[in-house]
């Protein structure tokens, strides 16, 4: 790639540097221009600016426009746990910390660019960026995901969601005891009113959001629950149980960070700590198959880190 060189005239009035740069290099728009003058991709005699500086007249600033990226993802040879594949469906035991399909800031080492790899007949019901996904788990959340390789599937899957009959099982360590051994939380789940990356049961607007939970086992300031959907709010457990004042362990984003500062186990502090991300696990997903209506079911482990720490919470009490 060769930079575009560009001289701003000495008989033009000032003008800020993304300003100049959108206008005279016709493919990059003002948005563009910005994040090459931050990423040092543009340069002004030399040296690397602020997207504000005025140009004064004389300035030689040099564009260096980096290869468009492809808009459809690309396939990844990427390791995943496959539990079912046939014609119509695949199952994946999603491990945590791998984003579901390409978005903004995660263009590659997604689920979907690992599936591509692995099958090219994905549904293209859910766009050039999300073929096949027909829902999504949380990055950080581990556990059972099913993708349509068809859009027929991909539409009676659909149905079946909307409907609410997709039997969907999770596993969660909260902070606290709860005070009953089961319960149903059902609310109104949105866009966070200020802090724009989170969800909150205090939107102005949302959706109506609904969770089943019951006691698995109880510990000294932690139980763990199992939970069953009955809707796909996006952080839908994470909202309900941040909101019932019991977050999920090691959730930064929804109070678990926060109380982690009052657990006096060190070696349970450090476990915590090293798991990175909130504990829950989609443990079981259920579902009628989109073309031979048979009934399906898959049932999976907790993943170590989580399993780690109920094991040595387990100790704990029997000691």
């Amino acid at each position: 790639m060769e930079p575009i060189e560009l001289t701003f005239p000495v008989d033009c009035d000032p003008e800020r540097l993304d300003s100049f740069i959108s206008r005279s290099v016709p493919e990059i728009t003002r948005s563009a221009a910005l994040r090459l003058i931050e990423t040092g991709c543009a340069t002004v005699n030399g040296q690397q600016q602020k997207p504000a500086l005025k140009l004064k007249g004389g300035e030689r600033i040099s564009v260096l426009v980096p290869p468009p990226v492809p808009a459809e993802p690309q396939p990844e040879e990427i390791p995943i746990e496959i539990l079912f594949e046939d014609a119509e469906v695949v199952v994946i035991n999603k491990a945590a910390g791998m984003v579901v399909h390409p978005g903004a800031g995660n263009p590659e080492g997604t689920l979907v660019n690992a599936l591509l790899a692995h099958c090219q007949d994905l549904s293209g019901i859910g766009g050039e960026l999300r073929p096949g996904i027909v829902h999504r788990i949380d990055k950080d959340t581990s556990g059972t995901i099913v993708v349509a390789k068809s859009d027929r599937a991909h539409n009676a899957l659909a149905e079946q969601f909307k409907a609410h009959t997709i039997k969907r099982v999770y596993l969660a360590l909260v902070y606290g005891n709860m005070k009953e051994d089961k319960g149903r939380i059902d609310s109104i789940i949105g866009r966070h009113p200020t802090e724009r990356k989170k969800m909150s049961g205090r939107a102005r607007h949302g959706k109506e959001a609904i969770t089943h939970w019951r006691v698995v086992a109880r510990y000294p300031a932690m139980t763990l629950i199992q939970l069953r959907l009955e809707t796909g709010r996006t952080h839908q457990i994470r909202v309900h149980l941040s909101e019932a004042g019991h977050p999920l362990l090691a959730d930064e984003t929804y109070g678990g960070g926060g109380r982690l500062a009052g657990v006096q186990d060190p070696v349970l502090k450090q476990m915590i700590r090293a798991m990175g991300r909130q504990a829950l696990h989609a443990k079981t997903l259920g579902f009628l198959h989109p073309i031979s209506k048979e009934y399906l079911e898959f049932d999976t482990e907790l993943p170590a880190d989580m399993a780690g720490i109920i094991e040595y919470l387990e100790s704990k009490v029997k000691e």
